[in-house]
């Protein structure tokens, strides 16, 4: 429970102003997208040891990068972690190491593991799973941004310098 209570969840998260659902809805859509049956087109089944190699590479490139971001994100956001969209009482405005890249290094890592599923399996249900969450954390982290820019009134600046979940581009 102490652990709850350090990470800003409260009696009153039945109300939802921290952002409680948000993150029982994002907790959803991981577990829908794991048992998401791939579904393939047929006209999508190319069997070449080209496009073989091309899937693998796609995979573990952004296997990896989700895997860098997420460890990366949760290492540079130490004290001030918490699941919840609302920042911590306690907490401090992150803008170094990979949070430097992109405002929402965490999300990122979600979109990149999940594109690299999609392309890997060829997969047309996982790729629009991909998007949904895509949508999804974009309306997340707006909210979540919302708070930051309360709390911290630097954050205006770092908004306009840095991209909000895929790095140089959005």
């Amino acid at each position: 429970m102490q652990r709850l209570r350090d990470w800003g969840f409260t009696r009153e998260w039945r109300q939802g102003k921290r952002g409680e659902y948000l993150v029982l809805l994002q907790a959803i859509l991981i577990i829908g997208f794991l048992l998401l049956p791939v579904y393939r087109p047929s006209s999508w089944v190319i069997n070449t040891p080209l496009l073989f190699y091309l899937r693998w590479g796609f995979l573990i490139g952004l296997e990896v990068a989700a895997l860098v971001f997420i460890l990366k994100g949760l290492q540079d956001l130490g004290e001030s972690l918490t699941p919840l969209p609302y920042p911590k009482d306690d907490g401090q405005l992150v803008r170094s190491g990979v949070y430097s890249l992109v405002r929402h290094p965490l999300y990122s890592s979600l979109l990149f593991a999940g594109l690299g599923w999609a392309i890997f399996q060829l997969s047309l249900s996982h790729l629009i799973a991909t998007v949904i969450l895509l949508i999804f954390l974009d309306i997340k982290a707006r909210r979540e941004e919302t708070w930051l820019t309360q709390k911290y009134p630097e954050y205006t600046d770092y908004q306009q310098r840095v991209k909000k979940l895929i790095p140089g581009l959005y």
